[in-house]
C-alpha cells in the first residue's frame, strides 16, 4: 500500500471516531498512543469533537492532556527500560523505532541529546507544543534519563498548552476557525514558542547576568 494511502486511510479512521458515542475515549487512546508509538496527532479529532459540541471543549482538551501525558510516560520507560542492551548497544525495540518511525535515525536519536543538553526544559516543552514529534523526545527522553520531574512539568505545560489554545479558538469562534487551525496552526505554535523561549533568556541574562 503507497505510504501516502496508508496515512490517509489512517486519519480518516481516527476522524470517524468523532462520529460514535466513543469519541471522548478514543481521543484519551489516541492521545495516549500518539506520545510513543503512533503516528496520527490528537488535535485532528480533538478538532472534530469540540467543533460538534463546543460547551465541552475544554473538556475535552482536558481529556486529550491527560491522555499524552500518560502516553509520554510510556514513551519513557520504553526509552528507560528497553532501549538497551547489557552492553549498552541498541536493543532490538531501539532497531524497531528506527525502522518504523520516519526520520527517527541512530544519528536524529543522538541529536536529541545534545537538545536535551542545551536546551532542557524548553526541548520537551516545544516538542509537546509544536508539530516536532514527541514521540521521539518522549522515548529519547527516557533512554537518556532525564530529570523525571522536569520532563513532567514540560510536558504537561507544553501539551496542556497546545490543545487548551486549539480548544479556546473552537470553544470562540467555531466551524470558521477550522480551516485556519488546521492551516497554520503548526505555524503559530512554533512561532510562539520562538518568542517564548527568547523573552525568557532575556529575561534570565538581564536578571542574573
Amino acid at each position: 500500500m503507497n505510504t501516502m494511502n496508508y496515512f490517509r486511510r489512517l486519519y480518516d479512521w481516527v476522524l470517524s471516531w468523532a462520529n460514535t458515542p466513543y469519541g471522548a475515549i478514543a481521543l484519551f487512546v489516541l492521545a495516549f498512543a500518539e506520545s510513543s508509538v503512533f503516528p496520527i496527532a490528537p488535535d485532528v479529532l480533538l478538532i472534530a469533537l469540540a467543533l460538534g459540541a463546543t460547551h465541552k471543549a475544554f473538556g475535552y482538551a482536558v481529556n486529550c492532556t491527560v491522555g499524552s501525558v500518560l502516553g509520554a510516560f510510556l514513551g519513557y520507560g520504553i526509552g528507560y527500560f528497553l532501549w538497551w542492551n547489557s552492553d549498552k548497544s541498541f536493543s532490538p525495540i531501539a532497531t524497531f523505532f528506527f525502522e518504523q518511525v520516519p526520520g527517527f535515525t541512530p544519528a536524529v536519536f543522538y541529536n536529541i541529546k545534545t537538545l536535551f543538553e542545551k536546551w532542557d526544559f524548553w526541548i520537551i516543552f516545544t516538542a509537546g507544543f509544536t508539530p516536532i514529534p514527541y514521540k521521539l523526545f518522549t522515548v529519547s527522553g527516557g533512554a537518556f534519563q532525564i530529570d523525571l520531574m522536569m520532563f513532567t512539568l514540560a510536558s504537561v505545560i507544553g501539551r496542556g498548552a497546545r490543545f487548551f489554545l486549539i480548544a479556546f479558538l473552537l470553544w470562540k469562534f467555531g466551524v470558521t476557525i477550522k480551516l485556519f487551525i488546521e492551516k497554520y496552526f503548526n505555524i503559530i505554535a512554533i512561532c510562539l514558542t520562538i518568542i517564548v523561549i527568547c523573552a525568557f533568556v532575556t529575561l534570565k541574562n538581564t536578571l542574573f547576568f
